[in-house]
């Protein structure tokens, strides 16, 4: 039995559910999201919850179960609030900032990268060390993040390169002579 499964995902204020065969349609104040279960579950909306059920015993039925629950729930976050990813650039003469849709980051390489953010996200970068990956879709955000963080992951000796906020770095000894 999934555990994430059995639970209904509530609706907040606001937020309203539409179900039209297998697709569910979540309108909220930030966003419309919308999407297509597989035959392996079946989605009901009662009494302002969502509620998501195995066809079954399958094995592919139970592993959809659980899925398909966390992709409703979070959808049903994201029409309501945003999704938000914070990274930190950390190493001498590293820094970031916005131009337009393009990210420009200096990372001790070559060259300088632009990165282009995708439609559906926002990267701001309130100091030049620091950038907030905002967006109404978890798989997204979560993406984009991890894109401009393997421009330079950071390194176990001194900690440089781009990290997630309050992320642990495992801090190696280095030579001794």
């Amino acid at each position: 039995m999934s555990r994430i499964g059995k639970q209904p995902v509530a609706l907040p204020d606001g937020v309203t559910a539409t179900l039209s065969g297998q697709t569910l349609e979540v309108k909220g104040p930030k966003a419309t999201k919308s999407f297509t279960a597989t035959d392996d579950v079946t989605l009901t909306i009662a009494d302002g919850q969502i509620t998501v059920t195995p066809r079954g015993k399958a094995k592919r039925a139970r592993q959809q179960w659980g899925m398909t629950r966390t992709v409703v729930a979070n959808m049903v976050h994201g029409a309501n609030e945003t999704f938000k990813k914070e990274l930190e650039i950390r190493g001498v003469g590293y820094r970031a900032q916005m131009q337009g849709n393009i990210l420009k980051l200096n990372l001790g390489l070559s060259h300088d990268v632009d990165f282009e953010v995708p439609e559906g996200v926002t990267v701001t970068a309130p100091k030049q060390t620091e950038l907030v990956v905002e967006g109404t879709d978890k798989q997204l955000v979560g993406q984009v993040a991890a894109n401009i963080r393997e421009w330079r992951r950071p390194e176990p000796y001194k900690g440089k390169g781009i990290r997630y906020k309050n992320e642990y770095i495992f801090q190696k000894e280095g030579k001794k002579k």
